[in-house]
């Protein structure tokens, strides 16, 4: 036969014993990488590419005598140059899967779900998603039935969330923020890929005792109330008997509200409007310290003549209690320097995370330098609880099963510090 005829023959031959050489070669190669992230040398596999092939070569030689002829020395060659280039090409493609696919895939991770890419928007380069609350919003069993005007605002609300959270956390922080603006006893939240949400919630329950810290009592006064209070905000109560301050755990005004202004900051009794006020002096709150300071949308007041319900010590709130009206002064609570270190975390591309040590870990029974915490998973340990909070701690705070730790890093780092560590 012709020479182009044998060079068309042995790429037929080279093709059909090439096919599992190069499987192997492939498989070796993702193997070795994903394993040793090592990878095998070329000559290696042009020799193991070569054995299998000549393997396969001399089966197809019993079955065809034509093929150990002399005459067929161009279409052998010529074979052995394509098994030699699929083996090399299986093996590349391999040793790159092998170096691209994770090393650590926890069950947690293939559990997260997240949304889907056509609900999301893009706002300064970043993405958000707001929430839809489909459907009727349900009751939670074991409690009375939710009020309409607070379903209303469940299901009126404006609901945005940064797009780059996992679905689990996305409920989290959607219940936390309904519990946090409506004072709801209890919130169940389901989210799907539309970000559409299936809620149920329970109505308030003793929404003013339980923001009364221990030791404090609870006491209204009349006053001409500034625009804009919450609860949260320190004032100054002035009298003819008595300079007290304290934290507003309820507040109501007259104004009426200007348009797409928040409502008053709680239009329910416990406002402080209780028709007898020595039950205000008499009553210790249960909680250790007053709540989280409202968010930017939380109820606030209106303004005009109102009263005004504050947390103060027993002697204060009884000379308080003396007093037909007062003046309310609003007190600058200055900056929020949590907030600052969140904004620069987040503008250098860091985050920051709450751990737990786990038992029988690499950080349980050592201290953060003998850890190695920073140089090992790339992270910095802001804070740590082993007995009591320590703010930046150095090498020598010791660690054990159940501590926590408030840990800053890059999304990957802290995955892989929560997996390994904590």
């Amino acid at each position: 036969m012709s020479l182009p005829v044998e060079i068309v023959f042995g790429v037929y031959l080279g093709v059909i014993t090439g096919i599992v050489p190069a499987l192997v070669a492939g498989t070796l190669g993702f193997v070795f990488k994903y394993v040793t992230d090592v990878t095998i040398p070329g000559l290696g596999v042009v020799v193991l590419s070569l054995a299998i092939a000549g393997v396969n070569g001399g089966l197809l030689a019993l079955n065809d005598e034509t093929i150990r002829s002399s005459e067929r020395a161009p279409a052998i060659l010529t074979a052995i140059v394509v098994v030699l280039m699929l083996s090399m090409y299986a093996h590349a493609q391999g040793d790159r899967l092998g170096a691209s696919v994770p090393k650590r895939i926890s069950l947690r991770q293939l559990r997260d779900r997240t949304l889907s890419t056509d609900v999301i928007e893009l706002v300064g380069g970043r993405g958000r998603v707001s929430v839809e609350v489909a459907g009727e919003v349900n009751d939670m069993e074991g409690y009375p039935p939710l009020p309409a005007d607070t379903r209303r605002a469940i299901l009126d609300g404006d609901w945005t969330f940064p797009a780059d959270l996992p679905l689990a956390e996305l409920e989290d922080r959607f219940a936390e923020r309904l519990q946090t603006e409506l004072d709801l006893a209890d919130v169940a939240v389901r989210i799907d890929e539309q970000a559409r949400a299936t809620v149920a919630a329970a109505p308030p329950t003793g929404a003013l005792s339980k923001r009364v810290p221990a030791g404090k009592r609870a006491v209204s006064v009349s006053a001409l109330v500034p625009t804009g209070i919450a609860r949260g905000d320190v004032v100054r109560v002035i009298t003819p008997d008595l300079d007290a301050e304290g934290a507003v755990i309820a507040a109501r005004s007259s104004g009426k509200p200007e348009p797409g202004a928040a409502a008053t900051s709680d239009p329910g009794p416990a406002a402080g409007d209780d028709p007898d006020p020595d039950e205000d002096a008499r009553t210790d709150g249960g909680e250790e310290t007053v709540g989280a300071p409202p968010a930017a949308t939380a109820p606030t007041t209106t303004g005009g003549e109102g009263r005004v319900t504050l947390a103060l010590d027993r002697s204060e709130a009884t000379t308080l209690l003396r007093a037909d009206r007062g003046r309310v002064l609003v007190l600058s609570r200055g900056t929020r320097r949590e907030y600052e270190l969140t904004a620069l975390l987040r503008r250098a591309g860091k985050r920051f995370r709450r751990v737990s040590v786990v038992a029988g870990g690499p950080l349980d029974g050592h201290t953060i330098g003998e850890a190695e915490v920073r140089e090992a998973y790339d992270v910095a340990v802001l804070a740590a609880r082993h007995e009591s909070w320590t703010i930046a701690p150095d090498g020598s705070q010791s660690l054990s099963a159940g501590d926590d730790l408030f840990v800053v890093g890059s999304r990957d780092a802290l995955d892989r510090f929560a997996e390994v560590a904590a």
